[in-house]
């Protein structure tokens, strides 16, 4: 009777030891999970971010070019300034996110008060700023559907059980998508 109690005691501790190695690698497993695409997702705002320097570095070119053509129009002008002044010096995701928003929607009024200028249309400097600005504007698109996807995948694996255990342990929260305000996906129209 002895032996058998000393037998169920060690096979006990061995089922109990392997248990907690076990939860152990998968602790070390799910952590190294909710890292790899934490830093997925840092790196695609990282790329977001590179194509936004390049346009804030051609938005004083493009408020240069139009400035001699559009006279009555600086409050337009000024507001992207501002703007992309806030933008450059904004540290945390949400602002980044927020200014540039407000900052398309002003580059877009821009573009439309552009149509009543024939001659700036015409200005080979402006069409060559617009093309850049275009094409700009196309690899923020393709980054943001990058980043966003990234987010998706570190939210889901962080709100799956039992993973949200551990990120919960961790201190792990969502991630927000850069997502375009209500105004900039109505189409405006030119008239």
């Amino acid at each position: 009777m002895l032996k058998r109690k000393r037998g169920d005691i060690m096979e006990n501790l061995i089922i109990g030891v392997l248990t907690l190695f076990l939860l152990g690698i998968y602790f070390v497993l799910v952590y190294n999970g909710i890292i790899t695409l934490a830093n997925k997702v840092n790196e695609a705002f990282s790329t977001i971010e590179v194509y936004l320097k390049k346009r804030y570095d051609l938005i004083p070119k493009l408020v240069d070019a139009v400035d001699a053509y559009i006279l009555h129009e600086k409050q337009t002008l000024n507001l992207i300034t501002e703007t992309r002044n806030a933008s450059i010096i904004a540290n945390k995701q949400s602002s980044i996110i927020e200014l540039n928003n407000k900052l398309s929607k002003n580059i877009e009024e821009l573009m439309i008060l552009v149509e009543s200028y024939p001659s700036l249309k015409a200005n080979q400097n402006f069409i060559d700023l617009q093309a850049q600005l275009v094409e700009i504007e196309e690899n923020i698109a393709d980054a943001r559907k990058y980043y966003n996807g990234s987010v998706r995948m570190y939210n889901n694996y962080i709100c799956i059980f039992p993973n949200v255990i551990i990120a919960n342990i961790l201190g792990k929260k969502q991630k927000n998508f850069f997502e375009i305000n209500n105004e900039e996906k109505q189409n405006i129209i030119i008239k």
